[in-house]
């Protein structure tokens, strides 16, 4: 597609964003992923859908999250910095807004049963949070490890009513946890398989991205209140998949004069083989539905990736970040585990906000960058870090 003529968030006709993208699936699959397309495309224009999903958004997400001014990392780090509260969300993170979204539009396209993949927990629980709201049976796929080291998180899904399976295959991580549930829905073509990132076969990643387009709508509202402008100089946001950047990218990616930078975890280091920092190391390829940027060794087969971030240890991107850092409109930085805990522990203690592990890459990040003191900076804090109390408490041994 061309950029100049088009939305950069648009792909073309066959859901590609530039060479990435597309809907690469099972035979068996395609008639499911037809109808949706038909359905999004309808309901994104039907205004009784959308004001529901506003009043929803509004009302019981809790919407908007402030934007917040830190005083202290302004002070540190030579700018104005902003933190986008996406963890004040209910149920602690941006996920909500997406699975919001697409519940709303499996209750039009009269599905009862959602599948879902998580891998910190947090598409998991809004998943099953939603569900309980509009009645839906819930089965969500999780990775074994991530099942461990995110235990609240499986204890607040199961309270809500979902049925939560364990991936027991490869790493059991997120990658894993989305080959279920895959498998899942070619078994069951009946169900609605509602997807947490910007990742999968069109129209997955627009549509994720499109509902999560909300964080930066509302950033431009609110520095225009704060700021008397409505872009900001420079957004960060880690990246997994990728749908919390996508949201505070959505509204900016034709906005040339604003930095977008993409966090990625580079766990032990990018070239450790411990790592997940897919821009660094990954070349094109199919994963998951669409040709992306992935992890793969010289045979093509994925390989395992690797972050102390149950969020971000996957092998892959959502195909439009993949086109966003290949054409230069995003840059992507890597952050190893050691910076992030350190990002938190310090926003911890300075702030008296505790981020996800997640957020805290994106954090990490502002000691990664330079900056001027008249530049306006928005670090999406996509979740909070409840969820990862157990890994702060082992690793700084409190």
């Amino acid at each position: 597609m061309s950029v100049l003529t088009k939305k950069f968030t648009e792909p073309d006709e066959l859901g590609f964003f530039g060479e990435f993208g597309g809907a690469f699936i099972p035979e068996l699959l395609r008639a499911n992923v037809e109808e949706l397309d038909a359905a999004f495309r309808t309901f994104r224009q039907d205004e009784t859908f959308l004001n529901e999903y506003r009043e929803l958004l509004k009302h019981y997400v809790g919407r908007p999250t402030p934007l917040y001014f830190s005083e202290k990392l302004s002070a540190q780090h030579g700018a104005r910095i902003y933190l986008k509260r996406e963890d004040l969300n209910h149920t602690g993170a941006h996920k909500i807004n997406n699975a919001v979204g697409q519940v709303l539009l499996a209750k039009r396209m009269g599905k009862t049963n959602i599948i879902a993949e998580t891998g910190a927990g947090q598409h998991g629980v809004a998943t099953a949070t939603v569900c309980a709201l509009l009645g839906m049976n819930c089965t969500v796929y999780m990775g074994e490890i991530d099942m461990k080291r995110q235990a609240p998180n499986v204890q607040r899904m199961r309270f809500l009513g979902a049925e939560v399976v364990a991936a027991t295959s490869g790493s059991k991580t997120l990658k894993d946890a989305t080959n279920e549930a895959i498998r899942h829905w070619i078994n069951h073509p009946d169900a609605y398989y509602l997807i947490g990132s910007v990742v999968g076969p069109h129209p997955y990643p627009a549509m994720v991205a499109e509902f999560q387009a909300i964080i930066s709508q509302e950033i431009k509202i609110q520095l225009q209140e704060l700021e008397g402008r409505n872009t900001p100089d420079t957004v960060i946001a880690c990246v997994g998949g990728g749908s919390n950047a996508a949201g505070a990218f959505y509204e900016f990616y034709d906005e040339e004069n604003v930095e977008l930078i993409a966090v990625e975890a580079s766990g032990l280091g990018v070239h450790s083989g411990h790592t997940a920092a897919t821009s660094a190391i990954g070349s094109p390829g199919v994963l998951h539905g669409s040709m992306t940027l992935l992890m793969q060794d010289e045979f093509g087969q994925v390989t395992e990736p690797y972050s102390i971030s149950a969020g971000l240890d996957y092998p892959g991107i959502g195909p439009l970040h993949a086109h966003a850092i290949q054409t230069g409109r995003a840059k992507a930085i890597p952050v190893t585990d050691q910076e992030s805990l350190d990002a938190a522990m310090h926003l911890t203690r300075t702030e008296g906000i505790i981020p996800a592990l997640e957020s805290a890459h994106a954090l990490a990040a502002l000691n990664k960058m330079t900056f001027t003191k008249d530049q306006i900076v928005v670090v999406n804090l996509s979740g909070r870090g409840d969820k990862d109390l157990n890994t702060y408490f082992e690793r700084f041994e409190l």
